[in-house]
């Protein structure tokens, strides 16, 4: 039984983005490693960003730097 773990930063991700998300990872377990996509779990964790670092730095900070 197949667990996929996705961790994107909870920034306007939309329902079908996430539904794409799901399909594609299941498909691609299902192409590469010949698994059932009936017992392929995928679970999408939303990080907000206060709490994902990149570089030493909190991405919200990163963000405003950006803008």
């Amino acid at each position: 039984m197949p667990y996929i773990n996705i961790k994107i930063t909870d920034e306007q991700v939309t329902k079908e983005q996430k539904a794409r998300l799901i399909k594609g990872a299941t498909q691609l377990l299902v192409d590469v490693l010949n698994k059932n996509p009936a017992t392929t779990i995928v679970v999408i964790d939303e990080v907000n960003t206060d709490n994902w670092g990149v570089g030493g730095q909190v991405v919200t900070d990163l963000r405003k730097q950006n803008t």
